[in-house]
């Protein structure tokens, strides 16, 4: 018992404690707020790798709308039920 006394009074121990306490609950930018920031890092990272891969694919179908007139009608008919005269539409969902 009087060995670990004498351990835990040392002043580099006591220090040392005082440091990880600091660091871990106390500082501003403790270990806790930074775990949640990398974490919504990550989650932002990963939006953005899905936005540019949405991007991509938004980019290849304006120009196949733009080249290619049959796909600009196949799109208008999907989309906003366009038809051609005389012809009925009828959606199922």
């Amino acid at each position: 018992m009087k060995k670990f006394l004498k351990i835990i009074s040392n002043k580099y121990v006591i220090a040392t404690v005082l440091f990880v306490v600091v660091i871990v609950f106390l500082d501003e930018y403790n270990l806790m707020v930074t775990g949640r920031v990398k974490r919504q890092v990550d989650g932002l990272h990963e939006e953005e790798r899905a936005l540019r891969e949405a991007i991509v694919t938004d980019s290849l179908n304006a120009a196949a709308l733009r080249d290619n007139l049959d796909a600009k009608e196949h799109y208008g008919r999907e989309n906003y039920y366009m038809k051609r005269q005389n012809e009925d539409i009828f959606v199922i969902k």
